[in-house]
């Protein structure tokens, strides 16, 4: 991995990974252990995960408020935070597929893709908005997906997912209005990472060009780079790893 250093974060940054299990928020935390400029990362995951240098471990569950709020506490005991990086979602598991028509619609699954990719993060931003940094750049970042552009939707399908992560880039765009008024140099947003080799991908790999076809540490390092050049002027919107701008 290319050495990151996120130079528009303050001096002995404080990050809190959400996440941090999974192919790209692994590959977050391992990026920000190699920043001389990140002093302390909180790596949340749904199992233990292991602390070491200045990466400690913590235990959430997406589906239990109760518990992201004990790790943004736990994470914020020590002062404010920077960055806030949310690695979680969900296209498909041993009971859900991607739609392919209206046919397979299940109200079952819709509710689990909402409130994995919709819900879990907006529990996230109510209690950790609150605890970014007041008085320096601060990031709050969100996985999302270009497939939960309404506009840029030619192909159908997908409709779970899709709608899913359009109402997540709804609701950070509406965090993002809220926290301005009391944070106004904080940035909040949602990424595309692109089409990473993950097991969220891995099924749906097959018609992927193999330069289009992204590392986990490659696509870590390009949404990092794109975070480290926003302005809080471009707070609420949707980006790609190469910093397009994704209208919704």
């Amino acid at each position: 991995m290319a050495d990151i250093q996120l130079s528009s974060l303050r001096p002995g940054y404080r990050a809190l990974i959400f996440g941090s299990s999974g192919g790209i928020g692994a590959a977050i935390v391992r990026a920000l252990a190699g920043d001389p400029n990140c002093s302390a990362i909180y790596a949340a995951a749904r199992t233990n995960s292991p602390s070491a240098g200045k990466v400690r471990g913590l235990r959430f569950d997406l589906t239990d408020e109760a518990s992201i709020a004990e790790c943004v506490a736990e994470a914020s005991a020590d002062g404010p935070l920077d960055l806030v990086f949310v690695a979680t979602g969900l296209l498909h598991d041993t009971e859900i597929r991607p739609e392919k028509s209206l046919r397979a619609l299940d109200a079952d699954a819709m509710a689990r893709a909402f409130q994995i990719n919709t819900t879990g993060p907006a529990m996230i931003a109510k209690h950790a908005l609150p605890k970014l940094r007041k008085d320096d750049k601060a990031i709050f970042a969100a996985l999302s997906a270009r497939v939960g552009s309404i506009s840029d939707n030619r192909l159908g399908g997908w409709h779970a997912y899709r709608a899913s992560k359009s109402a997540l880039n709804m609701l950070i765009k509406t965090c993002s209005v809220e926290l301005s008024w009391s944070h106004k140099m904080a940035l909040c947003v949602t990424l595309h990472p692109g089409t990473v080799d993950t097991p969220l991908s891995q099924p749906f790999q097959g018609k992927v060009p193999e330069a289009k076809l992204f590392a986990p540490d490659r696509s870590a390092a390009a949404l990092l780079a794109v975070l480290d050049q926003l302005e809080p002027s471009q707070t609420g919107g949707l980006f790609a790893w190469d910093g397009q701008h994704i209208p919704f």
